[in-house]
């Protein structure tokens, strides 16, 4: 039910803010699927508390550069890197980027991901699996790759964008259910696994998020919400941006859900 692409880019607000981690542990963040919508909003909001970004993306390359100019404008340092994330060596070649460009990376969000809906009986494996692929295992292996330097440097922020859908059923999304449930039961277990090393692992779960995805259906359901609307990309970005902060160190192995009442 999230979705990640925006139907207007949201003003770039000016680079103010520094981030709250010691200066000795200046790094970077890494956003995945960053070059619109909810990817988009939290690389902009990352950027504002002073982080420099590395915005992946794997087709749009205009977006991307066109954020990345945007935060540069802005006087924040953006880094726009393009890889598909189902790739088995994508994670190493991202890295190896981001890290030769911006520094060791100590925040990383795992916000790319798709939908191929089709009720169970009618899913072709190709669509299980491509969703399951791009979803789930590219979170598993880039945490893994990000795990060592956090470890390192006690301190580290992974912040997984799950779903309402991986806690509630929505018929016709078996697949991205599946894929989401799992990444939120992988940030419980890889949160216990390092938090005494300074790291934590979190979970955003959006709702209804009006995107482009969303586009002439959001207005239609949200009399179903509590809220009585659809939520912002930014408003998804403003809870990375706290679970990124070090105010939010002494949360780990928990989802936030942002979603307007919709599961209370």
């Amino acid at each position: 039910m999230s979705a990640t692409g925006t139907r207007e880019r949201a003003a770039v607000p000016s680079v103010a803010r520094a981030p709250s981690e010691p200066r000795e542990l200046a790094g970077c963040a890494l956003v995945t699927g960053a070059s619109r919508g909810i990817g988009a909003a939290i690389a902009r909001e990352l950027a504002t508390a002073g982080w420099s970004v590395a915005i992946n993306y794997r087709s749009d390359r205009e977006g991307a550069e066109g954020i990345a100019a945007a935060l540069g404008e802005a006087g924040a340092t953006a880094l726009p890197i393009g890889a598909d994330v189902t790739e088995p060596g994508a994670a190493e070649a991202l890295y190896s980027e981001a890290e030769s460009e911006l520094g060791r990376v100590l925040v990383l969000v795992n916000n790319a991901g798709l939908t191929a809906d089709g009720l169970s009986i009618r899913l072709t494996d190709a669509d299980w699996d491509r969703v399951l692929e791009t979803n789930l295992s590219a979170a598993f292996r880039l945490t893994r790759r990000a795990l060592t330097a956090m470890v390192r440097a006690r301190f580290g922020r992974v912040i997984n964008v799950a779903s309402v859908v991986g806690q509630r059923a929505n018929a016709g999304q078996a697949n991205y259910a599946a894929s989401k449930a799992g990444l939120i039961a992988f940030t419980r277990t890889v949160a216990v696994e390092v938090a005494r090393r300074g790291v934590t692992v979190n979970a955003v779960a959006p709702g209804l998020i009006e995107t482009e995805m969303t586009d002439g259906i959001a207005t239609g359901l949200a009399d179903a919400i509590p809220a009585r609307r659809p939520g912002t990309p930014e408003e998804v970005a403003a809870c990375v941006g706290f679970l990124a902060s070090d105010e939010a160190s002494y949360v780990t192995g928990t989802t936030l859900t942002v979603d307007g009442g919709m599961t209370a």
